[in-house]
């Protein structure tokens, strides 16, 4: 439903999406939340240089837009017909996508009982109506560069500080996830760990300087070949890899678990302590279960992966060796 009115020469449309011309690209979005169409092209007119702004006129609207796109932060009017703000953000509270999308209240209210409410609902803020500009975007960019901030700080305690990957805890988070996943949908999932042949040697030889150069350009090489959205690499300890290959199935594996191999191969790191070749190489283990059981663990895909690893390792190394994962957790041959 077309609101009443316009913002910068253009309508304003329930639902939509408006980014200013002078936006930098790779800003924020903003969801505001208000039944008055006159509120919310009073704040969209102050907030259009903070990047893309959603509007809502109803609680029912505002989950909707924010569980298909989460914002950086809501601007929540707490007087409205049927669900009123206070329970809008407390639905977004309970939600583990959107528990910590920051909430600030545009009211009308300013007495200490209204506070005490949205503050115990989880909102981090209030801006009083009438709407002062220099205080509705000092408060915007200040919830703002705290959202940054907190995201940053997430994104580096789940990143390996040498390679750039997903660190171990990372892995071990998103193998979890991806598995409950795939038990409830029945879809297949993967996982390929690799490992670096004789990296003990190149670090004798070279020195552990090169070592970390060598994990690097590994490290890269691995995320030019892991390209889906949904896939994960991750440095799984030391000189070992894993990638989490989710709603894939065997023989998809084996090809990406061949191009890890060929993609570090190309690389062509001299090595000159490797018995193997002239260069450095990994070896891979690729497995897949095809229909995750409830009563199996991710563990037991470790495991296999791990088998299929040492497979690879025993037959001469520089090469890919994939093994299949039965329904009790074993590895088959």
């Amino acid at each position: 439903m077309p609101i009443v009115g316009a913002m910068e020469g253009k309508s304003v449309q329930s639902s939509s999406a408006y980014r200013h011309d002078q936006a930098e690209p790779g800003t924020s979005s903003i969801l505001i939340v208000d039944d008055d169409p006159a509120s919310i092209q009073a704040l969209g007119g102050m907030l259009t240089p903070f990047g893309e702004l959603r509007f809502a006129l109803s609680g029912e609207e505002a989950l909707s837009l924010a569980t298909q796109a989460p914002p950086d932060l809501v601007l929540l009017d707490v007087n409205m017909p049927g669900m009123s703000g206070f329970d809008v953000c407390r639905r977004l509270k309970a939600d583990p996508r959107l528990c910590e999308t920051p909430v600030v209240f545009v009211t009308g209210h300013s007495d200490l009982a209204s506070e005490v409410t949205g503050l115990e609902a989880g909102a981090v803020d209030f801006i009083s109506k009438p709407l002062a500009q220099p205080l509705v975007v000092a408060r915007v960019r200040t919830q703002l560069r705290l959202r940054q901030l907190t995201e940053a700080l997430r994104q580096s305690a789940r990143t390996d500080g040498l390679t750039g990957l997903a660190n171990r805890r990372s892995f071990d988070e998103e193998l979890q996830h991806e598995w409950r996943r795939a038990c409830r949908r029945q879809e297949p999932l993967s996982l390929v760990l690799l490992d670096i042949d004789h990296f003990k040697a190149f670090n004798d030889h070279y020195g552990h300087p090169a070592g970390d150069r060598c994990l690097q350009a590994v490290a890269r090489a691995i995320g030019a070949v892991i390209r889906r959205p949904s896939d994960l690499a991750a440095r799984y300890g030391g000189e070992e890899f894993a990638v989490v290959l989710p709603a894939t199935d065997a023989g998809g594996a084996q090809h990406i678990a061949q191009n890890l191999v060929r993609a570090v191969a190309a690389l062509e790191i001299p090595h000159a302590a490797s018995p193997q070749a002239r260069h450095v190489t990994i070896s891979a283990g690729a497995t897949t279960a095809l229909r995750p059981e409830r009563n199996t663990q991710p563990a037991q895909l470790i495991d296999a992966a791990d088998a299929a690893l040492y497979q690879a390792k025993h037959l001469g190394r520089n090469q890919a060796v994939f093994t299949a994962f039965s329904p009790s957790g074993q590895a088959e041959s």
